[in-house]
């Protein structure tokens, strides 16, 4: 059942990582063309800064997941009720919190903000982006935390699939049209409003838990710790944006938004294909399966670092191509930046290689332990990328992101290697050196054959297929004996899956 749970996750996930890719390219390049590259970056910015709000929800969220997989192994429904109840009460107050955030924002942002755009429009766009994720911390987000930790993940992305069509498909007709910004992102904002209501309903039908009379004084463990260590984190996600919002070139910010939306999207398939795997964990580590999670930590990190693998090494050489096709006929900004995609690149690729390591870290909560290295990660993001945005511009804050996520990652790998799969720190970094190895032979060979001009996305697709042909062949000859005996225990548990079915 696990395994079935796990496998409907990933394929729900995809398809949802892949309509969002369509989604954000669409859209962007749209508000880009019809508004221009200040609107962009402004609506990027204000997007950002709203996000540091979500330091309180993925703070205390992994927390509470983590709180619940023990009693959702053992059906301990009254604690699960405690456990949700402490939960609302938490986003409860985060929701008022963040009302008074936003008043703070609309305050400060237009004095923040070097750009042509009056003090109201800047307020009325913090105000309509705000109003979706408002609804989801008041409403939604105990439940969707409770569907994740029950392995139900894919109830929330077959919502967010649905919601996510609908939006992609009024916004586009919305911006051919002429309507303003700011129509057009309320109509969005309207539409995710749906989400949490739909969770809270499928949970009310589903479960038989009624929170209202339950005691809402429940303990969380290490809360505050996780919080501590999401503060940290979400500081470092947004210290870029931040900074070159100071640095006072909103154009800069549109160009490094797109070099973010094509990174993260790529990234989010990905992390797809593996989304929902951190629940089994969770119960395995609940339910003291020491052994058995070992051995599907394996199965999984073969897997997931084969494709990690593949598809940045491609991403290299693509996504310079791709930005000047998705830009052509742009002139307010440059955006052909190849020193900076490369570093953006292969930062994103230190933080994927650390993401099941990081899984770990949260499904065993053990979040008071890795906190010095969230702060340091944020802190050094911050010192450095200032310090180089002056002198190196965009191409600075990459500098600090790179710097950051490498020593970051290298911290998640020793830590759970002693602490939680109590294994050999050396096989962990052999994997991550085949990593480096396969990188290094993948770009010898393609950066010696010849390539076609690419002015077109169908020039595009063909040379993408070429090149993640030869970045497959090579990463999977390699990992064959790498990961010789990950792809044994895999074999196995494809057939015992078949075999549940």
């Amino acid at each position: 059942m696990r395994s079935k749970k796990a496998l409907i996750n990933v394929i729900s996930s995809i398809i949802l990582q892949m309509l969002s890719i369509v989604s954000g390219l669409i859209i962007p390049r749209l508000i880009i063309e019809t508004y221009g590259s200040g609107i962009n970056g402004l609506v990027t910015s204000i997007t950002r800064f709203l996000g540091f709000i979500t330091l309180l929800e993925a703070g205390f969220g992994p927390v509470i997941k983590a709180s619940l997989y023990k009693s959702i192994a053992t059906k301990d429904v009254n604690t699960i009720a405690k456990i949700l109840k402490s939960s609302e009460k938490i986003f409860r107050v985060i929701s008022y919190l963040f009302i008074t955030y936003i008043f703070v924002l609309c305050v400060s942002l237009p004095f923040v903000v070097n750009c042509d755009f009056s003090g109201w429009f800047t307020v009325s766009l913090i105000v309509i982006i705000s109003i979706s994720i408002f609804t989801e911390y008041y409403f939604g987000m105990t439940y969707k935390l409770f569907l994740q930790a029950e392995q139900r993940a894919y109830v929330i992305y077959i919502i967010q699939i649905c919601t996510l069509m609908l939006n992609t498909f009024i916004v586009v007709i919305l911006i051919k049209s002429g309507t303003s910004i700011q129509v057009v992102k309320l109509v969005g904002s309207l539409i995710f409003v749906v989400r949490p209501i739909l969770q809270n309903l499928y949970f009310k039908k589903k479960y038989d838990i009624n929170l209202k009379e339950v005691d809402g004084n429940f303990k969380i463990k290490q809360k505050w710790d996780a919080l501590a260590q999401h503060i940290a984190y979400v500081i470092h996600s947004n210290a870029d944006i931040a900074i070159l919002t100071i640095y006072g070139n909103l154009a800069e910010v549109s160009v490094y938004s797109v070099y973010s939306m094509i990174i993260e999207s790529v990234k989010n398939i990905v992390k797809s294909s593996v989304r929902g795997i951190e629940a089994a964990f969770g119960d395995m580590i609940a339910k003291g399966e020491k052994e058995n999670l070992n051995r599907s930590f394996k199965i999984y990190e073969g897997f997931y670092f084969t494709v990690v693998t593949i598809v940045f090494t491609a991403t290299l050489f693509l996504i310079i191509p791709f930005v000047s096709i998705y830009t052509k006929g742009i002139k307010d900004a440059n955006y052909i930046r190849p020193t900076f995609a490369i570093l953006m690149v292969i930062a994103e690729l230190f933080n994927l290689i650390r993401q099941p390591y990081n899984d770990l870290v949260k499904v065993s909560g053990h979040f008071k332990e890795t906190q010095i290295g969230a702060w340091f990660e944020a802190i050094s993001n911050i010192v450095i990328s200032f310090v180089s945005v002056w002198k190196f511009g965009i191409v600075g804050v990459a500098i600090g992101t790179i710097f950051a996520m490498f020593v970051r990652t290298i911290e998640f790998v020793c830590y759970t290697s002693k602490h939680i799969l109590e294994r050999s720190l050396w096989y962990s970094f052999k994997r991550l050196g085949a990593i480096v190895i396969e990188v290094i032979i993948v770009f010898l060979i393609i950066s010696s054959i010849p390539r076609p001009e690419i002015y077109s996305y169908v020039i595009w697709i063909k040379d993408g297929i070429i090149i993640t042909g030869i970045s497959t062949i090579v990463v999977c000859i390699i990992n064959c004996f790498v990961y010789r005996e990950s792809l044994k225990y895999f074999m196995m548990h494809l057939k015992r899956i078949r075999g549940e079915s």
